[in-house]
C-alpha cells in the first residue's frame, strides 16, 4: 500500500496525486518520436506539462536511434 503524501505536495488532493501518477506511467510506455531537428535531444522537452517535470538531461540518440530518459523513463526514437 502506498502511504498518502505528506502536506508538503501543496494543495493537491489524493485523488490529484494518484490521477497525475497514473498519467505519469502511461506516458512513460509510450515511444515519443523525435527528428534530427530536434537534436540537440532534451529531457523534459518544451511544452511537457509542469508537473512532470525534473531537471534537464541531455540524451545520446545520434548513435543508436535510441534514447530513455533516466529521470522519468521516456523512450524516444529518432525517426530519420
Amino acid at each position: 500500500m502506498v502511504a498518502a503524501p505528506s502536506t508538503c505536495t501543496g494543495s493537491l488532493s489524493w485523488n490529484e496525486y494518484q490521477a497525475m501518477s497514473e498519467a505519469a506511467k502511461k506516458d512513460v510506455t509510450q515511444v515519443i518520436k523525435v527528428s534530427k531537428a530536434d537534436l540537440p535531444l532534451c529531457c523534459p522537452r518544451p511544452g511537457d506539462e509542469l508537473w512532470n517535470m525534473h531537471p534537464r538531461v541531455y540524451l545520446p540518440i545520434e548513435k543508436t536511434g535510441e534514447a530513455i530518459c533516466p529521470y522519468c523513463g521516456a523512450k524516444y526514437a529518432l525517426v530519420d
